[in-house]
């Protein structure tokens, strides 16, 4: 193409970007790399013409309007948390959505098959546990239990333990995402029974109260740890276009982020669970503050943030 036609053909949408450049994000990307394009074509077919300096100051020009204003994520701990973990977990948002549905419909199995059958109480809690929630009940002190033990002690053993299982539940992904299903299942129905035994007693308002000022947190990372687990095994068993070698290495990249970033959630539920859940007599306010915002920080963090993100294009800096 003559210098002078490829001039003719670009020179009005040249004048815009200089003139009015985009506000959007995804148009001015557009735009950029719609400009850095003309300019290698007019450095491969007229490398001394004044259109290539002319496109080189624009180009130029433009990537410093884009990145002027952008702060440099010197930390990867925070680029970690604003970025790699919000983008990695809306990728699989439909596989969170299942390990969730599993959970909700076990547990609502658990319940139901609870009701009116001590005996299913007692194999998924034990009997000495059972035992000794109907001697704490019996004494006025239905979770005395978890004042039971030093409350730095219970942090550390419960925080160690909670790691144990999300990492078990990621492993066994290996296994195609069986093993994390079926702890999934396994949990779900050990919740059930456990809210039963207690509404049984006409306590489930005090159950919901008390156990979920931790359970909010610490039963969100195992639901997520399981959909961690299910990513690894989905990697392997529906590779899609790649090799199932490089689709597993992929999910399993993702699934030990998403683990990593419950980290966190697992200190903080540990820590509620061990030094707050012990004050079963606290207000009813306090409560429910704590039980509100861990709620409300889960659904922010882990479903409205990375889908808000994505909508505004942050995805292109992680």
């Amino acid at each position: 193409m003559r210098e002078a036609l490829f001039i003719k053909k670009n020179k009005d949408r040249w004048t815009q970007i200089e003139q009015q450049p985009a506000s959007d994000p995804d148009e001015m990307a557009t735009e950029f790399i719609q400009l850095v394009d003309d300019l290698s074509y007019a450095k491969t077919f007229y490398p001394t013409s004044r259109t290539a300096r002319y496109l080189n100051i624009a180009a130029s020009r433009m990537y410093l309007g884009i990145y002027k204003n952008r702060k440099a994520e010197v930390n990867p701990l925070a680029r970690f948390c604003k970025y790699d973990l919000p983008q990695t977990i809306r990728r699989h948002h439909k596989v969170l959505l299942l390990a969730f549905g599993i959970f909700t419909l076990f547990f609502i199995v658990g319940v139901c098959s609870a009701r009116g059958d001590e005996s299913f109480i007692r194999g998924m809690l034990g009997n000495a546990y059972v035992n000794m929630t109907e001697d704490n009940i019996a004494q006025g002190k239905p979770f005395g239990v978890y004042a039971n033990e030093n409350a730095l002690y219970m942090w550390l053993w419960i925080l160690k333990n909670n790691i144990f299982v999300s990492i078990q539940m990621l492993a066994g992904g290996v296994l195609v995402g069986l093993l994390p299903i079926f702890q999934l299942v396994f949990e779900a129905l050990r919740l059930g029974a456990f809210e039963a035994l207690f509404a049984q007693k006409g306590l489930a308002g005090d159950f919901v109260l008390t156990v979920f000022i931790h359970g909010t947190l610490e039963i969100s990372a195992l639901i997520i740890s399981g959909a961690a687990g299910i990513i690894l095994g989905k990697g392997f068993l529906f590779p899609g276009t790649l090799s199932r070698l490089e689709a597993f290495k992929r999910s399993a990249k993702d699934a030990c982020k998403i683990i990593l970033g419950l980290v966190p959630v697992f200190i903080t539920a540990a820590f509620f669970e061990g030094f707050v859940t012990r004050y079963e007599f606290m207000p009813v306010w306090g409560k429910l503050l704590i039980l509100v915002g861990s709620l409300t920080f889960i659904i922010g963090y882990f479903i409205i943030y990375p889908i808000r993100l994505e909508r505004k294009g942050g995805f292109a800096h992680a």
